[in-house]
């Protein structure tokens, strides 16, 4: 069986946009820990839109330029990168009140079909292979451009990736990798240095996986078809939140419900949801299962889901059906998400493993 699958890095600017929404919601959850937050970031060259709604007890104590610039920092859009975060000019219309949030907070506060997914084990962190391999490599040139042998480059590209599935046997066929560089930086060595990156990743990789059966040398790998990226960031192209879902939970192979993952607080039923269904199917497949498929469905003001459906191949532990109700899932999603500032993938692909 063939495979696909594909990520963007930290510096593409529809997960800048990610990273500036969730950058507000942190510090909506640090003025309030109950505070409603709703946000959607737009990037284009220079510009930044924001739109949405906040309320917290306490007004928050960074402007929103400033969230924003950290944001972009944070990612690599420094001075000497063709983005310079701290060049943005941030235009709002985020309605801002200083208010009890628990008015839209404490309850479902829309209807919502939630869908969890997990199989394979911890060494693909329960992901399709082919997807947990796009993220190895993405962590893997986002660690080199932070401070690596590619320190400075980037930090916005994408990356693509073709195997063959033949059981538990895993055969790697085809890596296409775009990214962004310094004008100064000859494109040959560039792409030298990628390649290098990503070579050194697969092998450290099937160091810990035999599963992954194919040599690099038998990858075919193709670096920058285009030539070189230099305008890479929100002046190559434009950016929003919550436009790779797909990438952002379990890739093509996996249906994904409704709803994004960065932007909304954790009382928002399709970011807690999602969470709490991601998590439901980890424990099926950590206690049996081979692979296990949630699906949730909940009304407004229904505290409880109107439905829960398991779909799993072999036998694992479901959660009683209070687990799922919305005040357990709101404080699950919280207790986990607290890492989001950590990592930009925090739920459904567990950890920066280039860190």
């Amino acid at each position: 069986m063939i495979r696909f699958s594909e990520v963007v890095l930290a510096g593409h600017p529809d997960k800048f946009c990610d990273a500036v929404a969730d950058a507000v919601l942190a510090a909506c959850y640090e003025a309030d820990p109950e505070a409603y937050c709703q946000v959607e970031v737009s990037a284009w060259s220079d510009q930044v839109w924001m739109s949405g709604g906040i309320v917290t007890r306490t007004p928050l104590t960074r402007s929103l330029q400033e969230i924003v610039v950290a944001a972009g920092r944070n990612i690599g859009y420094t001075q000497g990168n063709w983005i310079d975060a701290g060049r943005y000019n941030v235009v709002s219309t985020i309605c801002q009140m200083v208010d009890d949030p628990t008015r839209w907070t404490t309850r479902v506060n829309d209807q919502a079909i939630c869908i969890g997914w997990a199989g394979c084990d911890e060494r693909t962190g329960f992901l399709p292979p082919e997807h947990f391999l796009a993220h190895w490599f993405r962590s893997a040139l986002e660690a080199a451009f932070r401070g690596g042998p590619l320190a400075s480059e980037g930090p916005d590209g994408k990356i693509l990736v073709r195997m063959r599935e033949e059981g538990d046997a895993w055969v790697l066929e085809h890596v296409l990798a775009t990214a962004q560089q310094r004008e100064q930086t000859a494109f040959v060595d560039f792409a030298a240095g990628v390649g290098e990156v990503l070579m050194t990743a697969y092998e450290r990789l099937r160091e810990r996986d035999p599963r992954w059966r194919s040599g690099w040398g038998d990858v075919q790998l193709m670096l920058n078809p285009n030539g070189p990226l230099l305008n890479g960031g929100s002046d190559g192209d434009n950016g929003q939140t919550g436009r790779k879902l797909v990438m952002d939970f379990y890739g093509p192979r996996v249906p994904i419900g409704g709803g994004a993952l960065s932007g909304k607080d954790f009382s928002h039923i399709d970011r807690c949801g999602a969470i709490a269904a991601r998590a439901a199917a980890i424990g099926a497949v950590r206690s049996g299962a081979s692979e296990c498929k949630v699906i949730l469905a909940y009304a407004p003001n229904v505290p409880e889901p109107l439905e829960i459906v398991f779909e799993m191949e072999g036998r694992g532990l479901k959660p009683p059906k209070a687990w799922f109700s919305h005040p357990s899932i709101v404080e699950h999603a919280k207790s986990t998400a607290f890492k989001m500032q950590r990592d930009r993938w925090p739920y459904f692909f567990a950890e920066s493993l280039f860190d």
